[in-house]
């Protein structure tokens, strides 16, 4: 398969699911307690093995489709795979109905609300992967940075889901603006302001951003949080320990906010959408621009990508002087994520499990050209460099933290991302930014 435009058929899809607010949250129907694997495990579980996705993805499925008539061949002789779809706009809802009846798949994807993903393992609805894969002897197959990155969205010491996706998040850059401007890829903050001011009094806009959906927008404050009070920060805010009026936390949204007041995301930039931003990163029109790896199936885009792939380089969020976190803390998603539920889970569904944990990774990446947060073990021969240069960074990642809102309610979700647009654009103070999505948090 082309992987450019398998990726190209699918990028809408994916930013639809990383950029979306949470969904409002009901009661889940209570089960065992902790998540542990439930007693219909000692029994067998049954003799299928069912799939339930979105109608919007069709990779996750059409991986399944691939490892059932090759690797996972003998588990399917076992325990038949049956896939079906139902529309991701209301995701959340069905699959607590579904829970709430006992009757979700074998695997799904992951509930797309942290909190209520969370209320699935408190429940006992959801195996607990860590338990399992330690069993099945497969637990090294999962790469460091993308358990991590799961383990922080659930809040939970345990694996809950699978990496289907793993993306990191950064700053791409056009190179050739830099060098023909006379600046170094930046490593600090204060050097990436000051190359910002540079390239503005050049005439070149300094940042893309999709300031229409705000997210992209927010996703830089939340970097900056981690990188100045460390990868726990928004986590202590979840927590009740602290706030985002507290000082140092407005400090973060005064310093995005500053670029915003300084013209560097460019006329106008509330009204710019991802497409938008993404066209004008790839025809030239900006020197960096903030977004997580699913763009390289936009960036490997012959067509699309006018500046050229070889182009365009890689710069981890820079670090902040003085602060507690590092650079290789990657922030990152693990997309969609797939989770397996314990009402029919036996040595059939294990089966599945072992040998999806041990072949997805290579056949998302030679077929479909998605990198996972699973280990592979070939490299496809059209791989771009800068496909190769995103697996490094995710393979050599020390730890990851997550976006800013990941934590947030889902009230705090959609008023932080609405809000985004007005840091890029300057019509909003850092402190009157976090004052608003304090308050949305605050009403729970």
């Amino acid at each position: 398969m082309n992987v450019t435009r398998a990726l190209r058929r699918r990028g809408v899809a994916i930013v639809a699911v990383i950029g979306a607010g949470a969904l409002a949250l009901t009661g889940c129907s209570s089960g065992g307690g902790g998540g542990s694997t439930s007693s219909s495990a000692a029994a067998g579980g049954s003799g299928t093995f069912t799939y339930l996705g979105q109608t919007q993805n069709t990779t996750i499925a059409g991986v399944l489709d691939t490892l059932k008539a090759g690797a996972c061949a003998d588990a399917e002789a076992t325990a038949p795979l049956s896939t079906d779809a139902i529309d991701g706009t209301t995701w959340d809802q069905q699959l607590q109905l579904l829970a709430g009846q006992d009757a979700l798949s074998n695997m799904s994807m992951a509930a797309g609300t942290p909190s209520l993903m969370q209320e699935f393992i408190a429940s006992g609805k959801v195996v607990n992967l860590s338990d399992e894969l330690d069993k099945l002897g497969v637990a090294d197959k999962i790469l460091p940075a993308a358990e991590s990155t799961l383990k922080a969205l659930y809040n939970s010491d345990a694996l809950y889901a699978l990496p289907t996706e793993y993306n990191i998040e950064g700053f791409w850059y056009n190179k050739q603006i830099l060098a023909d401007n006379g600046i170094e890829p930046p490593a600090t903050w204060s050097a990436l302001v000051d190359a910002a001011a540079k390239l503005d009094a050049a005439g070149v806009q300094p940042f893309v951003a999709d300031g229409k959906d705000g997210w992209p927008v927010t996703r830089l404050v939340g970097d900056y949080i981690a990188r100045d009070l460390g990868p726990d920060a928004l986590q202590k805010v979840a927590d009740g320990q602290a706030k985002l009026t507290d000082p140092e936390y407005v400090k973060a949204a005064d310093a995005v906010a500053a670029l915003g007041t300084a013209g560097y995301f460019g006329p106008a930039a509330g009204s710019v959408d991802y497409n938008a931003a993404m066209n004008q990163f790839l025809t030239g029109g900006g020197a960096f621009f903030y977004m997580g790896s699913w763009a390289l199936a936009n960036f490997n885009d012959t067509e699309a990508n006018k500046i050229g792939v070889d182009n365009i380089g890689f710069l981890p969020f820079p670090a902040v002087e003085g602060g507690s976190g590092s650079v290789d803390q990657v922030p990152a998603n693990a997309g969609i994520p797939v989770m397996f539920t314990t009402a029919d889970f036996g040595d059939a569904q294990a089966a599945w499990l072992k040998c999806i944990v041990e072949n997805y990774g290579d056949v998302a990446l030679a077929d479909f050209g998605q990198v996972t947060g699973f280990e592979v073990s070939s490299t496809p021969s059209d791989e771009s460099a800068l496909t190769k240069l995103v697996q490094d960074q995710i393979a050599s990642a020390s730890g990851s933290v997550l976006w800013f809102e990941a934590a947030f309610t889902s009230e705090g979700t959609t008023v932080s991302q609405t809000n985004g647009g007005g840091l890029a654009t300057g019509a909003l103070s850092g402190e009157d930014f976090m004052k608003l999505v304090q308050a949305a948090n605050d009403k729970g």
